[in-house]
């Protein structure tokens, strides 16, 4: 090792994604070299990668660098809050929805390029329970289709579009109280998301006017729609309109509560959890640094002439059909 470099540790997970992380190793220590300290580590089991970035913040490294999926991404974010350790991303994933968010390019030499000039800028995590996430959580369908994708042990977009067909024909959607600046509201919902970031991941954005540096949630309710309409919320997810639609309830806060029937589970950051029936969600501004690219968040604030003339055709569509 040399000392004289400020150290930086790079945590791969091995089983993130469908590519090899074999010839990872070689490369980020060759381009990560010619400034830092560079220490590699391989996780061996799940919870793995916050107790070596724990250890990484307790022994003075000037960064962490997760190597894999958003799991993996939140689970060394998770340990470096609230520190003066940065978060590093070369995003390996299914999905990548922090790193898409945060403009971080998904080829792994480009992204170790982004460590490698050091832009480092503060950004807000969120909590549900006190648990991190630092893209997105949420109850009801994506909840229940993470369950599935977990257990299905495949990766890739096109095993979850399949799992997610799958499991529309099964889904039912559930009563939820929500809980926001000392009113209460109860929602049927089919979804109930809320952003720190824009997107799942693969470009899909339930919150997408999100953004990780005004200390805000983005809350999106999707309410029951017909089968019908299932194409067209799915093109609206993708296409960044999703706010737009009238099946759609929005709102922002720096803090909520949802009250379900009973535990069940959630989804933080992509990955499955039995929860209770309450879900105190908190946004902590400023809570955590990343090293970032000059190209910064991918939010979009408002709704260009070409996207306007995009929804106007959707909305022909609704009024023709009358749904």
């Amino acid at each position: 090792m040399n000392t004289a470099l400020p150290k930086i540790r790079v945590i791969i997970n091995p089983i993130s994604g469908t590519q090899s992380k074999q010839a990872m190793p070689e490369m980020l220590t060759n381009v990560l070299g010619a400034k830092y300290d560079v220490d590699i580590r391989t996780t061996e089991y799940a919870g793995h990668a916050t107790l070596l970035a724990t250890e990484a913040t307790e022994q003075g490294y000037l960064g962490v660098v997760a190597v894999g999926g958003d799991g993996t991404v939140n689970e060394v974010a998770s340990a470096l809050r609230d520190t003066k350790t940065v978060l590093g991303i070369v995003p390996c994933g299914s999905g990548n929805g922090l790193a898409r968010h945060l403009s971080i390019p998904l080829n792994a030499p480009k992204a170790a390029e982004i460590i490698l000039q050091a832009k480092i800028e503060d950004y807000d995590y969120c909590t549900v329970n006190d648990r991190p996430f630092f893209c997105t959580c949420g109850v009801g369908f994506d909840a229940e289709v993470s369950q599935k994708f977990a257990q299905l042990g495949k990766r890739g977009p096109f095993n979850y579009v399949k799992e997610a067909l799958q499991q529309y024909i099964k889904f039912h959607p559930q009563e939820y109280t929500i809980e926001i600046d000392k009113k209460r509201l109860t929602e049927r919902a089919f979804v109930i998301a809320c952003g720190n970031a824009a997107q799942y991941g693969n470009n899909a954005f339930i919150t997408p006017r999100a953004s990780m540096q005004d200390g805000m949630i983005d809350v999106t309710i999707i309410h029951p729609f017909t089968p019908i309409e299932t194409p067209i919320i799915s093109i609206l997810l993708v296409t960044r309109h999703l706010d737009e639609d009238t099946n759609i309830s929005t709102f922002r806060t720096n803090a909520l509560k949802i009250i379900r029937k009973s535990e069940s589970i959630m989804h933080i950051d992509g990955e499955p959890i039995m929860m209770s029936a309450e879900l105190n969600i908190v946004c902590h501004k400023a809570g955590i640094r990343i090293f970032s690219s000059d190209k910064g968040e991918q939010n979009q604030s408002k709704l260009s002439n070409i996207d306007k003339a995009f929804w106007n055709i959707i909305d022909t569509i609704r009024n023709e059909f009358d749904f």
